[in-house]
């Protein structure tokens, strides 16, 4: 088995407004004497001088000349892991590198700059230049037909690789465990995400029509359509974290819920892992707390109703296209048909009853929403009567057949919803 592990690296953040990256701080990940990483983090002196700079996280690395430390995340502050890629990117990072074990700088440094939100990494203390070339809408068949090799695992570990090499450098930091890429088309960047195999239903076409019926139901939810590649379908998000200016983007800072609770992915640590402490933190770094509170109760009650019980705090996101923060569109919406038809419940607390997808228990903690209680029962009737008629139609419209209906119809609606 090979390994590699880098100790320290320079953070980079594109500021808002701007199309190239300034240093921002130093990043260097230790051993403490026991063996447990812990990372420290500083911001540059001559950034902090910079009357334009922003903190890179508004809850852990706020602006100061303060060296800041962590054992969470093995090491790795919530912000700096939000920008590093996911398990499929890390899997494609490893075909390129031809190397079975990375350290988790080795992964922020091999990625490439298209990863979700502001950041990027490097060894030296100035930035690279951006990259300026993104692949098209006819690069899909052949990023697909790259994606399906890496799920059957039959690619060579050759770093020069050609197609390991194109897929690398879109889409290795985009959130999720599906394999993905990012195009440009229509003036905008998107997230291409592929099917599976062993996908039992059509999910590009599924998850289509969640964002759609999502804004049916007054959801702020990312925009996404439908292209049909070499006889298969590819689901196209547009990427709320960048927008076109010239021949360049402008990048939004973005955070995860995760990193907003100061939560672990690790089952013994996810205490945190609850839209009440999520909604309480989120209250006081955004701009519109009270537009944003509503903002999350409504995804509450439309992730119960549509059994999306994968609602965990890395598909929450923060961002700041500007130096403000906000509550990011809604993004990985996808039901999950379940057997009971008592009791479901969500990733996290959303009540007084724990995680229990129903809807007293979410009307528990409304006021924590900053909504009165008739407000808020009225949000649930309103959005379960959207649901109930609209579900079918809107999921057929998006292409999908009567038989993907069938099976997710047991997902909507569930009888121990409203007892």
């Amino acid at each position: 088995m090979t390994s590699r592990h880098s100790t320290e690296c320079f953070v980079y953040v594109t500021l808002p407004g701007a199309r190239a990256a300034t240093t921002a701080g130093r990043f260097v990940l230790e051993q403490t004497p026991t063996g447990d990483p812990i990372g420290r983090f500083v911001y540059g002196r001559s950034y902090l001088a910079n009357p334009d700079a922003v903190e890179i996280d508004p809850v852990e690395l706020k602006l100061s000349n303060e060296t800041y430390e962590t054992v969470r995340l093995n090491g790795v502050f919530g912000a700096i892991r939000d920008a590093g890629p996911d398990y499929w990117g890390r899997r494609v990072i490893e075909k390129h590198a031809g190397i079975t074990q990375l350290g988790e700088l080795d992964y922020l440094l091999e990625s490439p700059d298209d990863r979700a939100g502001a950041l990027s990494f490097g060894e030296k203390i100035t930035p690279p230049a951006p990259r300026r070339r993104f692949n098209q809408t006819l690069d899909l068949a052949r990023l697909q037909e790259t994606a399906e090799a890496i799920v059957r695992d039959d690619i060579p570990n050759d770093p020069n690789a050609p197609q390991v090499q194109d897929l690398l450098l879109l889409g290795t930091s985009m959130g999720g465990a599906r394999p993905k890429a990012v195009i440009q088309d229509q003036g905008a960047l998107w997230i291409a995400k592929f099917a599976r195999p062993d996908d039992r239903w059509n999910s590009e076409r599924v998850e289509d029509a969640m964002l759609r019926l999502a804004r049916q139901c007054g959801i702020s939810a990312a925009e996404s359509r439908i292209e049909r590649v070499g006889g298969k379908d590819v689901l196209l998000v547009k990427r709320f974290d960048r927008a076109r200016a010239g021949t360049a983007y402008t990048r939004s800072r973005m955070i995860s819920s995760l990193t907003v609770l100061r939560a672990d992915d690790a089952v013994t640590a996810r205490d945190r892992w609850s839209y009440i402490l999520l909604v309480e933190e989120m209250r006081r770094v955004v701009s519109d707390p009270k537009g944003d509170a509503r903002e999350l109760f409504r995804r509450i009650v439309f992730n119960a109703l549509i059994s999306n019980i994968d609602d965990h705090p890395r598909n929450h996101a923060l961002i700041a296209p500007k130096r403000s923060w906000m509550l990011s569109p809604a993004y990985d919406l996808t039901p999950a048909p379940q057997v009971s038809q008592d009791r479901r419940d969500l990733a996290m607390k959303c009540g007084d009853d724990g995680r229990f997808a129903n809807a007293n228990n979410i009307l528990s903690q409304h006021a924590r929403f900053l909504l009165d209680r008739e407000e808020a029962e009225k949000i649930i009737a309103d959005m379960k009567v959207q649901v109930t008629k609209t579900w079918e139609d809107t999921v057929l419209a998006s292409g999908a057949s009567q038989r993907d209906v069938d099976a997710i119809r047991s997902a909507f609606i569930y009888p121990g919803f409203s007892r």
